[in-house]
């Protein structure tokens, strides 16, 4: 009986040894993977190729952001663009009091700032250049001849 739990005991030595050193290969394959393993290298982009573009206009849409040229539109994106993307300011349109419930809604839940002098000129930047539209998704097909499928 003694015999036989000495084997049992150098049986589960023998396993805990073999466990312990699986983990410490592990931990040194993860050590030397995080400090010797090359890096990719991080590509800087030189200041004065971001700003050259920054504030160009084509075809009367500011290019960066894609907002109208338009009285009002550095402010807009000075305020709108700090926290979200411009799309989502471009993809909406509102009437003058839809855009100012969205502020306000902004300012209640989502911690905008008080907009102060710039509210005024953002509203009517807004109001002007992205009011709602009578067009729907697609115009109304007029002048078709239809004709029967057979």
């Amino acid at each position: 009986m003694g015999n036989e739990f000495q084997k049992q005991v150098r049986a589960l030595s023998k396993t805990l040894l073999s466990f312990l050193i699986l983990v410490l290969f592990l931990f040194g394959g993860l050590y030397y993977w995080a400090n010797y393993t090359p890096q990719p290298d991080i590509v800087e982009i030189p200041l004065e190729e971001t700003t050259d573009d920054y504030d160009k206009v084509e075809n009367g849409v500011h290019v960066a952001t894609g907002f109208i040229d338009d009285t009002g539109m550095q402010a807009t994106i000075q305020n709108c663009t700090a926290c979200h993307s411009a799309k989502l300011v471009t993809q909406n349109r509102m009437s003058r009091e839809g855009w100012k419930a969205a502020i306000e809604w902004m300012q209640e839940t989502q911690n905008l700032w008080d907009l102060g002098a710039n509210e005024e000129l953002i509203l009517t930047y807004l109001s002007k250049n992205y009011a709602p539209t009578d067009k729907g998704r697609r115009q109304n097909l007029e002048n078709i001849e239809w004709y029967e499928l057979k």
